[in-house]
């Protein structure tokens, strides 16, 4: 029995001890360059968030080409008003710039705030944020586990590997409509 005891004891070390290795590796190992973008005749043309359904879906020429699976805001329910509310803006945006050395994988810049929403922070009396992307997971994790719920401060996270195909086929100046 004791012998028995000893071994789970050396197998569940050794279990422990490779769990550390797997995340250590993946938290220092150097990250793949960005993915090349593809052709034009590969690449989109537009993207719909629909907030409710946790979804974004990319469009080519009006026709629905995929969806993925996506995170939120901590509080996602409603439009950005503030800086800090944990909402995701909803409206008609571009997406602007891209950032390939980003805390998040990559991630694809959004054009928020736009002019009405800096009038309405400002008679407000608050910063209305900004740095809205859509991204990937936080470095370190996303190779192993997509989290499973609302977390961000208002961007919209998906899996790593689906940042890396959105990187791939959505060029700067793609229009991001993102609803309730």
């Amino acid at each position: 029995m004791q012998l028995l005891s000893r071994l789970f004891s050396r197998l569940t070390l050794l279990a422990i001890i490779a769990l550390v290795g797997v995340l250590v590796w993946d938290r220092f190992n150097p990250p793949a360059p960005p993915p090349i973008m593809e052709p034009v005749t590969e690449q989109i043309d537009r993207i719909v968030i629909e907030k409710s359904a946790r979804t974004l879906t990319v469009f080519r020429d009006g026709e629905e080409v995929k969806t993925y699976q996506i995170a939120l805001g901590f509080a996602p329910d409603g439009d950005k008003q503030h800086e800090g509310d944990g909402k995701t803006p909803e409206g008609v945006f571009k997406i602007t710039h891209r950032n390939p050395k980003s805390a998040y994988h990559l991630s694809l810049g959004i054009d928020y705030p736009q002019l009405e929403d800096i009038a309405r922070a400002e008679a407000a009396g608050v910063s209305p944020g900004g740095d809205i992307f859509i991204h990937g997971q936080p470095n370190g994790a996303g190779r192993l586990v997509t989290l499973p719920y609302d977390w961000t401060a208002g961007c919209i996270a998906v899996s790593d590997m689906d940042i890396e195909e959105l990187w791939a086929i959505t060029p700067d100046g793609t229009e991001v409509e993102i609803r309730p």
